[in-house]
């Protein structure tokens, strides 16, 4: 399984249930209803301010109206009711900016705060600011909550030693009050941190999954459009070879032009039939498209006669035995398809008369392939690594050794006329 994939228990796979049928009904209805509100809130948020600056406002005057402030004031109270009325209003009202502004509210009401306990008055409003503290918490650095918890606090220990008796009632009060909404304030923005973090960690292995399927994609189809090369470029010079042959044997041996035509249909349909399977494997997504049998040394021998057949002597030698499972499949095809492509390369460019020499050495840990040839002429220039076509012919069978830590050298032979192929490729029990 990969690791971007997430089981589901059998229970619940059983039941034909997902995830989000475990989960209480009450618990999706107060969740769903979270989530209306907070969407509400993102398209209008000036609306939540207003209510909630609204209702604390209705709060702070009926406090100021039904007298309640005067259970809190001190005795020696000398604020007139007009200014509680005022003070109560500088509390509730800058909390419509609260969350666009909340350390500038804070200073607003740091004077306000001053003298509501100058005066003795202590109006419960002045808890409102711990609303605005709260916002800072939630967005700011610590640096900056520290700020205004000290523009919280300044005040009330100034009037904490104005009247000593308010130590006890106000000053504590006020400064569990404080502890109390800093801790929250860090709890709901740990939370809130933690699943931006989980959001944008599945956002980006999402991103990461598409990336490895698109790349996987560009891969195949670089593996397919080489296979479809190997197969085309190959079948097509045998086909080019035979039909030559055989309009030449049909002015001199008619029965030589038939044998010649029936190996041209043979070689057709087999080239008609690999084109199909991979061009099958392009249409078909299910994960067992990789399946198909791919060739394998044991497939050399009758390539090897195909070429005979278009007009190229082949001789395979062979030195050393292989041992048990000593290629893997993937190594065979490499092996196939850098001896198809450099026999084709040589139907294709070579003139004069013209031989080819397939050789496999296996040792302990590597296998050799040589393929050389005696052909001439100037086609040759275009398996040389300066011509255009070289990503699909030498590069081609280059990438391929690569794949499996192998080396490829191509190039004329250096004592008389002709061309060699040179692939040197680990076995796999070979560790380096």
């Amino acid at each position: 399984m990969r690791s971007d994939q997430v089981s589901t228990p059998p229970r619940d796979l059983d039941r034909g249930r997902g995830p989000e049928d475990t989960v209480p009904p009450l618990t999706r209805i107060i969740r769903a209803a979270l989530d209306r509100l907070r969407a509400f809130d993102r398209l209008r948020p000036r609306v939540w301010d207003t209510a909630v600056t609204g209702f604390w406002t209705v709060a702070a005057v009926l406090d100021y109206t039904s007298g309640g402030w005067r259970h809190t004031a001190h005795e020696d109270v000398t604020a007139p009711e007009f200014l509680v009325l005022l003070m109560s209003l500088g509390f509730s009202l800058p909390l419509l900016w609260r969350r666009a502004h909340p350390l500038a509210v804070v200073l607003l009401m740091t004077p306000i705060s001053l003298l509501n306990v100058w005066t003795g008055a202590v109006v419960q409003a002045s808890l409102l600011q711990l609303i605005p503290v709260f916002q800072i918490v939630l967005r700011f650095s610590f640096r900056t909550v520290a700020a205004a918890a000290l523009l919280f606090v300044a005040p009330v220990l100034s009037g904490g030693f104005r009247i000593p008796s308010s130590w006890g009632q106000e000053v504590v009060s006020y400064v569990w009050g404080l502890v109390f909404v800093v801790l929250l304030g860090i709890a709901v923005r740990t939370r809130r941190e933690y699943t931006e973090a989980l959001v944008e960690r599945a956002h980006r292995l999402e991103r990461e999954r598409d990336q490895q399927a698109r790349l996987a994609a560009a891969a195949e189809r670089t593996r397919i459009a080489r296979e479809m090369h190997d197969i085309i470029g190959h079948n097509l010079s045998v086909i080019t070879g035979l039909a030559d042959g055989g309009a030449y044997a049909a002015r001199k041996n008619p029965e030589r032009a038939g044998q010649a035509l029936d190996a041209i249909g043979t070689t057709s349909r087999q080239a008609l039939s690999e084109l199909r399977r991979l061009l099958g494997v392009l249409r078909d997504d299910h994960p067992d498209a990789e399946r198909t049998p791919q060739p394998t040394l044991d497939e050399l021998t009758p390539l090897i006669e195909r070429v005979r057949r278009a007009g190229l002597r082949v001789d395979l030698e062979l030195h050393g035995e292989p041992t048990a499972r000593s290629l893997t499949p993937g190594r065979q095809l490499t092996v196939y398809r850098v001896i198809q492509e450099a026999l084709t390369n040589t139907l294709k460019h070579a003139t004069g008369p013209t031989s080819a020499t397939v050789t496999l050495t296996y040792s302990r840990t590597h296998l050799d392939a040589r393929i050389t040839d005696t052909g001439t002429g100037a086609g040759r220039a275009a398996d040389t690594e300066e011509a255009p076509l070289a990503a699909q012919g030498i590069m081609g069978m280059r990438e391929r050794a690569a794949l499996y830590d192998g080396t490829l050298e191509a190039g004329p032979l250096p004592e008389h006329p002709g061309w060699r192929v040179q692939l040197r490729l680990p076995l796999e029990d070979t560790h380096q």
